[in-house]
């Protein structure tokens, strides 16, 4: 349903060596580019262009815009923990200095969310014997919370989009393409970042915001 940004993140990359192109970056930065087009999807602008009435041709109403919206704000809280003790639950069994050989993942796992206070209404959205992210390699082990991570610097790169009152900036979308897409590992991640958005750090109110929590 999504457009594939690690393919675009790989199109427009600029990089002399392939090791430092494309989606050869770290993990922390390496969902932004595949979450970032996600937000043009969801903008009326975008959506009275392509979404139209199958028989008549009419374009999608704003009220129907307006619940759909709406309707996308539903259960955020509870989507928001689910997936945030997931990557808690994997920074903590990948802390441990060692593993005895009676070690239990179930045992662990129901200590370890006894001990964060898992509200009881609330399921994880993967247990441990289906966490593949987790245990099928390395590349996500102790680095499940990227995906969450990323949707703050998302939030917070759309938002400059928004900020010139045009969703399809020329000058901010030269730079994205410049500073987000096109550098790959040529630079570290938060130089990136501040050379884009002018600042150190990401706002996460963005991110509470289009999750409607705040």
């Amino acid at each position: 349903m999504y457009p594939n940004s690690h393919g675009h993140h790989g199109m427009l990359s600029d990089s002399t060596f392939g090791y430092l192109a494309s989606t050869s970056v770290l993990r922390d930065f390496v969902e932004l580019p595949s979450q970032l087009m996600e937000h043009w999807l969801e903008e009326p602008e975008v959506l009275k262009q392509h979404a139209r009435h199958f028989e008549t041709g009419e374009v999608v109403p704003d009220e129907l815009l307006d619940r759909l919206k709406a309707a996308s704000l539903f259960n955020e809280g509870f989507v928001t923990v689910e997936y945030t003790i997931c990557a808690m639950l994997d920074m903590a069994i990948h802390s441990l200095e060692e593993y005895p050989d009676d070690f239990s993942v179930a045992e662990f796992e129901k200590k370890y969310l006894e001990e964060q206070g898992m509200p009881q209404g609330v399921v994880m959205r993967h247990r441990p014997a289906h966490f593949a992210h987790l245990f099928a390699s390395s590349g996500y082990a102790a680095g499940y919370y990227v995906y969450q991570w990323a949707q703050v610097l998302d939030n917070d790169v759309y938002a400059a989009f928004k900020e010139t009152g045009d969703i399809f900036d020329k000058e901010t979308a030269e730079k994205c393409r410049k500073y987000i897409y096109s550098a790959g590992n040529t630079k570290a991640p938060q130089e990136l970042f501040r050379r884009f958005r002018g600042r150190e750090k990401p706002d996460i109110s963005f991110f509470l915001k289009n999750r409607g929590l705040v």
